[in-house]
């Protein structure tokens, strides 16, 4: 443990200041990827791949909801048993898992369909904007963590569970005493925090985790698709409730 804690010696090597010290950070850091090896480089590559194929079968759930309207719970609850299966799978059976990957991921974007289609109905370039706005945070803050020092991100597992743990207590609570605009809001902009924050620990961890030859590409892609479509719903309600907002507004001034 102590070892997985410790400060990569690389940090204060040759190349360390250049890198990643305040006054020497620039376009070569950004080309710097020294303390990965190859090997996690290829690994991570998989990893992006597969994510973007879940990410394409995901839209296709959503397409399927819009025109038969199949999401609800029993998607929500496929979605889940695919995922528990995936992990019940062993790892040699890659094609298998794989399937259950990109079935967990079409019966999640399905799930998510009402959403999106009452985006769509609303005004379809909120769903752009918002999947262009995801993209652009997840590539950012992946960035981030693949630029930066090895395990400096890590610390942030133990504050982004407690604020996990809030947000889940938070939802409880909401159910039994039922809560207000202003309170699902609040939990709406806590847990895109959270989940932002899980884009940069997740990454760094996937990495570290195949420094040290855990290299299951299908389950980091899994991972990392479960942090996109959180931050993704949740821009998609931020954008909706302001663009509702916006739509009252004007008809008040109308009427006024």
């Amino acid at each position: 443990m102590d070892a997985f804690y410790s400060t990569s010696s690389s940090s204060s090597g040759p190349y360390g200041a250049t890198a990643y010290g305040g006054s020497g950070w620039g376009y070569d850091s950004l080309k710097n990827f020294r303390q990965i090896t190859p090997a996690v480089q290829t690994h991570l590559k998989l990893v992006y791949l597969t994510l973007c194929v879940a990410l394409a079968s995901s839209a296709v759930g959503a397409y399927l909801h819009v025109v038969w309207n199949i999401g609800g719970m029993l998607t929500t609850l496929g979605c889940v048993g695919s995922i528990a299966w995936l992990f019940s799978v062993p790892v040699y059976e890659e094609r298998k898992r794989y399937g259950l990957l990109m079935a967990a991921a079409l019966l999640e974007g399905a799930s998510v369909g009402p959403l999106i289609k009452l985006a769509v109905e609303f005004d379809p370039s909120i769903l752009v904007t918002a999947f262009v706005g995801t993209a652009i945070a997840f590539a950012c803050f992946s960035c981030a963590a693949v630029v930066a020092k090895r395990r400096e991100y890590l610390y942030l597992g133990g504050l982004l569970s407690s604020g996990l743990s809030i947000l889940l207590w938070l939802q409880f609570a909401a159910s039994i005493f039922g809560h207000s605009t202003s309170s699902f809001m609040f939990e709406v902009y806590f847990g895109l925090l959270i989940f932002l924050g899980y884009m940069v620990y997740d990454t760094q961890e996937i990495i570290e985790r195949a420094h040290h030859g855990d290299m299951d590409y299908i389950k980091h892609a899994l991972t990392l698709f479960t942090d996109f479509v959180a931050v993704l719903v949740r821009i998609l309600v931020i954008m909706l409730k302001n663009a509702s907002d916006k739509s009252e507004d004007k008809k008040r001034k109308k009427r006024s």
